[in-house]
């Protein structure tokens, strides 16, 4: 039977096929070292899967690029960019931490790809990253679990009947005795801690590996702006008395040779920079307390003037790819050079 022919890639399509290229070799070579180090047995069959989805979904990415006559992205490659036979950064522990939450933004990355995959094969290809990526979520929260790792959100107590808001000061009260914090805004408050919590580690072993005196500046910097907002986390949490403790400083080595390229670093933190921003959002959505509003968008706007400084450096080495454009059309017209 004569094959069909495929319709053209939407530009939807073609920004998340050229982003999760990045992403995943990006994620192959940090994958990879970690297995390379990894001692724990219960720990290693979840990073070789974690690193599996990596491999597999650069070779699918690339048979459809290949087919459509696109370029494949530069990404990031085992050789140029990461270091197997260097000495352990971090810990096994820090691995699966690492991965969970991976895993968790994969959930929200894919299912924004497959609601904008138009063809047949694109979806199909991000129902697949979906369901594999259920799969490591719940082998690394399983782990997490059994290995007593996992740390819970707080509890409260339970709903004994329904309340309605009768005053406006439920959302508009900055200068009174503030009300306690609803669920939601609880959740994301301890959200936001673990994920700084976990990026202050990430910064703290990338500073130590850096070799350029720009690069180490920036991962200082970036540590203490996430300690920063994990100490205004955490005051909002105890004013509610809802005190939480979230730390992995210590499964960090002390390592200093290089492990990773400083391109594969710097494009880590502007991933996660910009995945930052994006969690602080939604935060201010589901927030109805005034003061916590304000909080994430002074924060937001921290985190935006740290990522153009990051920006400033890829582009200064040339690290930083450019993603697909739009034609210009006035340029072309014109027939500029």
């Amino acid at each position: 039977m004569e094959k069909k022919k495929q319709i053209r890639l939407t530009s939807g399509e073609m920004t998340q096929l050229w982003s999760q290229y990045l992403n995943d070799s990006a994620s192959q070579c940090m994958l990879l070292y970690f297995l390379e180090k990894a001692e724990d047995e219960e720990i290693k069959p979840v990073i070789a899967y974690a690193a599996q989805l990596s491999t597999t979904h650069l070779q699918k990415i690339s048979e459809i690029l290949i087919e459509e006559k696109h370029s494949l992205p530069q990404g990031f490659k085992i050789e140029d960019d990461v270091d197997l036979a260097a000495p352990r950064i971090y810990s096994d522990t820090y691995v699966l931490q690492f991965i969970h939450q991976m895993s968790k933004i994969g959930l929200t990355n894919y299912a924004a790809s497959l609601s904008s995959a138009v063809r047949e094969d694109i979806t199909e290809h991000y129902k697949a990253c979906l369901t594999e990526t259920m799969s490591l979520y719940e082998m690394s929260k399983d782990t997490l679990l059994e290995k007593g790792l996992y740390i819970r959100s707080p509890y409260f107590p339970n709903l004994e009947h329904v309340n309605h808001v009768e005053k406006q000061s439920f959302i508009w009260d900055f200068f009174g005795e503030k009300r306690p914090l609803t669920s939601i805004e609880v959740s994301n408050l301890y959200s936001n801690t673990q994920r700084n919590a976990l990026g202050i580690a990430t910064l703290m072993g990338f500073s130590q590996v850096a070799t350029s005196k720009d690069v180490t500046n920036f991962f200082i910097k970036g540590i203490e702006i996430s300690k920063k907002h994990v100490q205004l986390f955490s005051k909002k949490l105890e004013e509610s008395n809802v005190p939480i403790s979230v730390s992995w400083d210590a499964e960090v080595t002390t390592v200093t040779s290089q492990v990773f390229s400083e391109k594969l670093m710097m494009f880590y933190v502007s991933t996660l920079n910009a995945l930052g921003v994006g969690f602080y959002g939604t935060s201010i959505s589901q927030s109805p307390r005034g003061d916590l509003g304000v909080m994430y968008n002074k924060m937001s706007l921290q985190v935006q003037l740290y990522s153009e400084d990051g920006a400033n450096i890829m582009i200064k080495n040339k690290w930083l790819e450019q993603p697909p454009l739009a034609p210009d059309r006035k340029k072309l017209t014109n027939k500029e050079t």
